[in-house]
């Protein structure tokens, strides 16, 4: 217990200097049932009088927030809205780190007592007080186990959002979950999160979203499943590994210009 009381302090410790080091970023710091929990937030000039898009994002297993922001680099893709990239704590993997060492975010309802649930609602109260978020353009995207959370945060705040896009993720849930646009990324030699297992997601989300059978080209390497209920999927796959594509944030924010809600809030 000591030592793994110790590995969390450490990468707390960590991941608070590397936040504030990051240029152009807010840091937000929250303390939920006696947790410090973090967060890197950009915003425009313009986002506390103006409504404006607000995106979440998650890092990986492993990862920390800005690292993600780097990777994503949402605020360079889209400097006109709101892009927020949260910090996890050391958590159990599904796949990998079984003891919990490295920090991730909850797999399932009632995981580490809804820990990243009760994270999320918390900043997105607060960004709401901030700033003029718009209600009808709230966006989530991760990649890995964010992926996975992505798909967490769809089934338990689906209203919330406009639509997702999770990376090199599956979830064993899907046919639970509410008609949404979605951006579905993948590799398909996939070593970790199989192939097969993404495959069956979406297979679940064309249903659930009414989507044709038949896809349409949409980008470079995307092909568009259009909905009957204006819940189309995109699929975005690529002939590569578990590896975030450098070619997905901008695939993400065209996606999420395209999909404000349709849903009176």
């Amino acid at each position: 217990m000591t030592k793994k009381i110790c590995v969390w302090f450490s990468i707390l410790l960590l991941a608070i200097p590397f936040a504030r080091a990051a240029e152009g970023f807010r840091e937000m710091s929250f303390t939920l049932d006696g947790v410090t929990r973090t967060a890197l937030v950009s915003a425009p000039a313009t986002a506390k009088t103006n409504n404006t898009p607000l995106v979440f994002v998650f890092h990986g297993h492993g990862g920390n927030a800005r690292q993600v922001a780097r990777s994503f680099a949402l605020n360079r893709e889209w400097p006109e809205a709101i892009s927020i990239y949260m910090q996890g704590l050391p958590t159990p993997g599904q796949l990998t780190d079984p003891q919990g060492v490295q920090p991730g975010w909850q797999a399932a309802l009632g995981d580490q007592g809804d820990r990243d649930l009760k994270f999320f609602d918390a900043v997105l109260a607060q960004l709401k007080q901030d700033y003029a978020v718009d209600a009808k353009r709230i966006y989530c995207t991760g990649h890995s186990n964010g992926g996975g959370f992505t798909y967490l945060l769809w089934l338990a705040r689906g209203n919330v959002f406009a639509a997702v896009a999770p990376s090199s993720a599956a979830a064993r849930y899907a046919d639970k979950l509410s008609p949404k646009p979605a951006l579905i990324m993948g590799g398909k030699s996939d070593p970790l999160v199989k192939f097969i297992w993404q495959e069956r997601t979406m297979d679940a989300i064309k249903k659930i979203n009414g989507c044709a059978s038949t896809g349409e080209p949409w980008d470079k390497q995307c092909t568009i499943y259009p909905s009957s209920n204006g819940a189309p999927l995109v699929t975005f796959i690529f002939p590569g590994g578990h590896q975030f594509n450098p070619a997905a944030p901008a695939l993400i924010v065209k996606f999420f210009k395209e999909h404000p809600s349709q849903a009176t809030k």
